[in-house]
C-alpha cells in the first residue's frame, strides 16, 4: 500500500523542491519504487528533473497529457471518462524513480475546488471534486506498484493544497532559518488544526462517501521538521542563522506541536525518540551548499549522485566547494530516508 508523503510550508523558498528530488532519489536506491509528484503550479520539479529550457519542450510533454492537470480533467472538466492513471516518466539515472510531471494550467481548478471544499450547498453539483486528487494520485501508485508518493506543493494556502495535505497519509516541514519561517510556523499551528476539522467532516459527509472519487478518511501525522540553507562557520551554523534556527525549535515545540498533538497529527513520542527526533522533531539540518545545488540542477542529478569529474569541474572555478560536502551531502540524506522509512512502517504497524 503506497504511503503518501506531502512537503509543505506555505513560505516560499524553503528548498521543498530540492528535498523532495534528493529524498525521492535516496529513497530509490534503498530498492523502494517512489513517484515524486510536482502539484505546484510554478512546476520547479519537472523542470529540474526534465531540464526544460524552452517553451516547446514544455508544450510537448503537455500535448502528451502526462501530467497532474491533465489526469485530473475527467473530473475538473466534466469529461465522460473515468480519472485513470498517469503515465509517469521514468528518471534518468535512478531506477524506482518516476516524475509525475506538474502543469501551470493547475491553478485553473483552484476556486472550482475551493467551492466544493465549502461544502455548502454547491457540493452536490461538485462532490467528484474533493476525492479527486487522492483517487489519482491512488490509481497512479497502483499502476507503477509504488512504496512511496512524495508531494512537492506549492508556497500557499490553497486550496488544492488543503486538499493534498488533508489526504496525505504524513507530511514534512521544511524550513529555512529567518523571521518569516518562524512567523510561518506560528501560522501553521492555528491552519492545520482548521484543515484537519475540514478533511474530519468531509469524510463522513454521505454525499462524498458515495461520490465516483471518495473523499479518504486520513489523519495526516508530521514526520518532523527540515532546517536548511544556512551558512557554517567553523563546523557550526554562523551565529545569525544559529539565532533563527533556535527560535524555529522554540515556535515548534511551543506551539506547533501541542497544536498538532491536540489533532491526533503526531506520531508516539516513542518513535520519534527511536530516529533521535527531538523536542524540536528536526529531522535533518541541511547547511547551504551554494554551487553545488546549481550543478545538481545543471545535471539533473542530486548532489549526492554527481560524478568525481563534475565535482572536480567544480573545484577548479569554486576552491571552497570539495568532495567533503558531497560526502555530507549524501550522509545527510542517507540517514532521512532511513528515517522516513522507519517512521512509515512502524506508523503502519502499530
Amino acid at each position: 500500500m503506497v504511503q503518501k508523503i506531502a512537503l509543505f510550508n506555505h513560505k516560499g523558498g524553503v528548498s521543498k523542491t530540492t528535498t523532495t528530488f534528493n529524498l525521492g532519489w535516496m529513497l530509490a536506491t534503498k530498492g523502494k519504487k517512489v513517484i515524486i509528484v510536482d502539484a505546484d503550479p510554478q512546476c520547479n520539479l519537472t523542470g529540474m528533473v526534465l531540464g526544460f529550457s524552452t517553451k516547446e519542450d514544455l508544450e510537448e510533454l503537455y500535448q502528451k497529457n502526462q501530467n497532474i492537470k491533465s489526469g485530473l480533467a475527467p473530473a475538473f472538466e466534466s469529461r465522460p471518462k473515468l480519472i485513470e492513471a498517469v503515465d509517469c516518466l521514468p528518471v534518468e539515472r535512478c531506477k524506482g524513480l518516476f516524475l509525475l510531471p506538474g502543469h501551470v494550467g493547475l491553478a485553473e481548478y483552484e476556486v472550482t475546488l475551493g467551492m466544493a471544499q465549502e461544502l455548502s450547498g454547491s457540493i452536490q453539483a461538485l462532490q467528484n471534486l474533493p476525492g479527486s486528487i487522492s483517487y489519482l494520485l491512488q490509481k497512479t501508485a497502483d499502476k507503477f506498484e509504488a512504496d512511496y508518493i512524495l508531494i512537492d506543493m506549492s508556497p500557499s494556502l490553497s486550496s488544492i493544497n488543503q486538499n493534498l495535505l488533508m489526504s496525505s497519509d504524513f507530511f514534512i516541514l521544511p524550513t529555512s532559518p529567518d523571521f518569516f519561517s518562524v512567523m510561518a510556523i506560528d501560522s501553521l499551528a492555528t491552519i492545520l488544526p482548521k484543515w484537519y476539522a475540514w478533511a474530519q467532516k468531509a469524510s463522513e459527509m454521505r454525499i462524498l462517501k458515495d461520490a465516483v472519487y471518495p473523499f479518504p478518511k486520513v489523519t495526516p501525522r508530521l514526520f518532523g521538521t527540515i532546517v536548511q540553507n544556512y551558512r557554517i562557520r567553523d563546523g557550526q551554523p554562523a551565529e545569525a542563522f544559529q539565532k533563527w534556527i533556535n527560535a524555529l525549535e522554540k515556535a515548534v515545540s511551543a506551539r506547533l506541536m501541542p497544536s498538532l498533538r491536540e489533532n491526533s497529527m503526531l506520531l508516539a513520542q516513542t518513535m520519534y525518540e527511536s530516529q533521535d527526533i527531538g523536542r524540536d522533531f528536526c529531522l535533518a539540518k541541511i547547511s547551504d551548499f551554494n554551487i553545488l545545488i546549481l550543478v545538481s540542477e545543471e545535471h539533473k542529478t542530486p548532489v549526492f549522485a554527481l560524478t568525481s569529474q563534475q565535482i572536480e569541474q567544480v573545484i577548479s572555478r569554486f576552491l571552497n566547494t570539495t568532495p567533503e560536502a558531497q560526502k555530507k551531502f549524501i550522509n545527510t540524506f542517507d540517514r532521512l530516508a532511513d528515517k522516513i522509512i522507519y517512521l512509515a512502517s512502524n506508523a503502519v504497524s502499530n
